[in-house]
């Protein structure tokens, strides 16, 4: 098992990371100044770009909604991987091996070699299916989507390819770009027989499974030809790379809608995620011949934010026996989301494809504008099985429904279901409420087997990733908004944002003036003495701002992210250097100020009675900081 990384690996990975490529993947960038560029937040809806991004110092952050970070944060966010696979991923392109604490490793080189030509296998055998789709080969398969309503354009949007017949061309085309027979066996590509591999996907429609990052990691195939006697679907076996219970289909297509609408949709087909996705609902995913299962809601939940503030799961079932069963299995899950869950039930037995076929994709909305919570339906499915004319019958009725009703999350629903409950039961409401009370006790004792982990109001401690943002503006809880409209308080916004900034532009003796510097502002101040405590020595720029927020609160880090991406107001080199000067000056000026302010108060408390030595003493220091102040005015 795999150890922490080691901080100075991280800390390398950090320095050697483009911020500005890394964000140029999903944002368009435009100068805002000298080394500064904004763009449009991706992390929020708006039309005036308020997200600033500094390569310098490694550092983004929107002004509008507060998110602020590093490379690895962003990617994080954006890619929903965890701190570790987003830090072994920026590791691999920058070419960097890392090293891990507490005598664990990460994956060798053997092992990431064997791992890249896995997905170089699987990317090929992608892009040769897609092509296969084009040719007049593929006839049958042309015709089967464009029974379904889905056009070329589409297939292509969905990566929909074709394995053509036969038993070997997926093997041979591999082999003609250099791949070994013993690397093919671990692709999932192949089944084995008496005289050696032959290809797994023969005469079938193809959809690539691949991970959040886009990469194509296994294959789920259709059967188009009667005399294929395979089962109608067919997935790739469990791989390295491929692990049933992990994969959602479309999660690379749906994930940043998911994360934007805090919704995910489940559905049952390869066809039905296509058809969701043309009828607006963007948010839908499909498990991969396995029911939606704990790994799934691990995925789930970090995709949706699931910190029970909101969010909702829904998931989409045919109304026949299997899909109730199927259902019920999602509510067993229920209990590991925060999120409200929801089932969405087509009553005729259409899935999402049949109805954008038939109905349009308006119905395929309407279905999902229909849902009900999930354990409404897990109690009306279950009083299916009782004769509720009896008394024995509404009684198991109730014996079944009450641990389901005692397991809502929210409090302040729960007594509504109660009486829901009671009313569909034919039974006094105070009935029920005592069997639910029961259930809940129940469930609560230590020799239940079904403890909830959580308090009813569905509240959990440690959710938060590295770079969560503060309240827009960096308006932090604990710490007042500093009012720039004070002119001293403006001073000392300036001052960081230079030393954040252009750290290196700053002379010994600045750096020696800055540090005994006197903040008044309490934010600034903090900041103030976290840059002391940082320490500039031997830190890169790309290192340095996150050793400054390392050494703040937590609550003041989106603070130091803003200061360090506000653009200065400089167009050239030359104006840079200028302003950084002018600004360490006004600082040091301001400073004297204060020092003066201080001597003359004490020069006024001491009187012409006082200690002559001190008198004199207090005046030399007036005159050396009046000096000071011209020879500051001198270099402007």
């Amino acid at each position: 098992m795999a150890g922490l990384i080691k901080r100075e690996d991280i800390d390398l990975v950090r320095e050697r990371s483009d911020l500005k490529e890394v964000v140029d993947a999903f944002v368009t960038l435009r100068s805002a100044g000298v080394g500064s560029y904004k763009g449009l937040c991706p992390f929020h809806d708006e039309r005036s770009p308020s997200f600033h991004v500094r390569p310098s110092v490694g550092t983004y952050h929107c002004f509008g909604c507060g998110e602020s970070g590093d490379a690895i944060a962003f990617l994080m966010k954006m890619e929903h991987t965890t701190f570790a696979e987003t830090v072994e991923r920026l590791a691999a392109r920058a070419n960097i091996e890392l090293h891990y604490e507490d005598g664990g490793s990460g994956p060798d080189k053997e092992q990431v070699g064997r791992r890249q030509r896995l997905l170089e296998a699987n990317k090929i055998a992608d892009e040769y299916f897609r092509d296969q789709l084009g040719t007049s080969g593929a006839a049958t398969a042309q015709q089967f989507l464009a029974g379904r309503g889905f056009t070329a354009e589409h297939a292509q949007h969905f990566g929909v390819g074709y394995a053509p017949q036969g038993w070997d061309n997926v093997l041979k085309h591999l082999q003609r770009k250099g791949f070994r027979e013993d690397e093919l066996r671990l692709t999932g590509l192949f089944s084995e027989g008496q005289r050696g591999i032959y290809d797994r996907f023969r005469g079938r429609l193809v959809w690539p499974i691949r991970d959040m990052t886009g990469a194509t990691i296994g294959f789920g195939a259709r059967k188009l030809f009667e005399d294929d006697p395979g089962p109608k679907y067919l997935n790739t076996p469990e791989t390295a790379l491929y692990k049933k219970s992990q994969v959602l289909y479309g999660i690379d297509l749906a994930k940043r809608n998911i994360a934007k609408k805090r919704q995910l949709v489940v559905v049952e087909g390869y066809t039905d995620v296509m058809a969701a996705h043309l009828s607006g609902v963007d948010t839908a995913v499909a498990t991969c011949g396995t029911a939606f299962g704990s790994d799934h809601v691990k995925i789930a939940r970090r995709l949706i934010s699931d910190d029970g503030t909101g969010g909702e799961i829904i998931f989409t079932f045919d109304g026949d026996a299997a899909g109730q069963k199927a259902a019920l299995r999602a509510f067993e899950e229920d209990n590991k989301f925060l999120a409200k869950t929801f089932v969405a039930v087509e009553p005729s037995g259409m899935d999402p494809c049949d109805l954008r076929q038939d109905k349009g994709p308006e119905a395929v909305v309407a279905l999902i504008d229909s849902r009900r919570p999930l354990f409404e339906f897990a109690i009306k499915a279950g009083m299916k099985n009782f004769n509720l004319d009896t008394v024995e019958g509404r009684t198991g009725a109730l014996r079944h429904a009450a641990p389901i009703v005692a397991g809502i999350r929210d409090s302040v629903v729960r007594p509504g279901y109660e009486r829901e409950l009671a009313g569909w039961l034919g039974m006094e409401p105070a009935t029920v409420h005592r069997a639910v009370q029961s259930a809940q006790r129940a469930a609560a004792s230590p020799a239940s087997g079904h403890r909830r982990g959580r308090s009813d109001d569905g509240r959990s401690a440690g959710h938060g990733t590295a770079g969560d943002a503060g309240r827009p503006g960096g308006a932090e809880p604990g710490f007042q908004r500093p009012d720039v409209r004070d002119p001293a308080a403006r001073m000392e916004k300036e001052a960081l944002e230079v030393v954040l900034q252009q750290p290196t532009l700053l002379s010994a003796e600045q750096w020696q003036a800055f540090y005994a510097a006197d903040f008044k502002v309490p934010a600034y101040a903090v900041i103030h003495s976290g840059i002391r405590a940082a320490g500039m020595a031997g830190a890169t720029p790309s290192q340095w701002v996150e050793q400054v927020r390392q050494e703040v609160p937590a609550e003041l880090g989106s603070l130091v992210s803003e200061l360090a991406v506000t653009p200065l107001p400089a167009r050239t080199s030359e104006d840079l250097v200028r302003y950084c000067r002018d600004i360490m000056n006004r600082l040091f000026e301001l400073q004297i100020t204060h020092q003066k302010g201080d001597l003359m108060g004490r020069l006024q408390r001491l009187g012409p009675q006082g200690d002559p030595a001190e008198f004199a003493a207090l005046n030399r220091q007036l005159v050396d900081l009046e000096m000071k102040r011209r020879s500051l005015r001198a270099r402007d």
